[in-house]
């Protein structure tokens, strides 16, 4: 994958200090996606219980304008969300595997995703710019992250990373994400691997 945005992004929280350096590069870095492909067994339960998940539509879906005060909305939530809730397996929590849920203390890692996309709707971001994304990590095992569609290309928020990233700068895999006009449809990530990922990990 490119480093389209590696030098120019000053993202990295330091301590308690809000770092609000935005990228400094305006040419897009936009995952290509593909044709309709298989839901998360987690998310389709998810949608199940609470069935406006799935119900999001966003008509005409464009990347959302990234402003400072938005790149450093996306921080602080990322930031806010990553030291409240204390990662633990679904299996340690609920006693099986893939229950997604909104995390109150404790959580894996489609539940930070979860959280994060709601306080981010909260803000005023569209659902179509908020996509949950699987991928699979450097050592095989799957994962989830936030994918935030924005005018600058896609970024990403993830539980094992402080920083906010372009996601052509991080070491995934990218299998699959929801579509921007659909919460409840999946699309595949044309460069991605196979998407038959049916877990992720924390």
């Amino acid at each position: 994958m490119g480093k389209t945005f590696g030098t120019s992004m000053l993202a990295a929280l330091a301590g308690l200090t809000l770092a609000t350096a935005m990228p400094a590069q305006a040419s897009p870095a936009f995952m290509a996606t593909g044709a309709l492909t298989t839901q998360p067994v987690g998310h389709y339960e998810l949608c199940q219980r609470l069935p406006a998940e799935c119900a999001q539509e966003t008509a005409g879906a464009r990347p959302v304008e990234l402003t400072r005060e938005l790149w450093a909305t996306l921080i602080e939530i990322n930031n806010t969300v990553n030291t409240r809730v204390a990662p633990l397996t679904d299996f340690e929590i609920w006693g099986r595997e893939e229950v997604w849920s909104y995390p109150t203390t404790v959580g894996d890692c489609e539940d930070y995703v979860l959280e994060k996309r709601r306080l981010l709707m909260e803000a005023g971001l569209p659902a179509g710019n908020l996509l949950i994304t699987v991928v699979r990590q450097p050592d095989g095992s799957g994962h989830a992250v936030l994918t935030v569609n924005t005018s600058y290309g896609d970024f990403v928020l993830d539980n094992l990373e402080p920083r906010v990233m372009a996601w052509n700068d991080t070491e995934y895999r990218y299998l699959k994400r929801q579509s921007q006009r659909h919460s409840g449809a999946w699309v595949a990530i044309e460069n991605g691997q196979p998407t038959a990922v049916g877990s992720v990990s924390r």
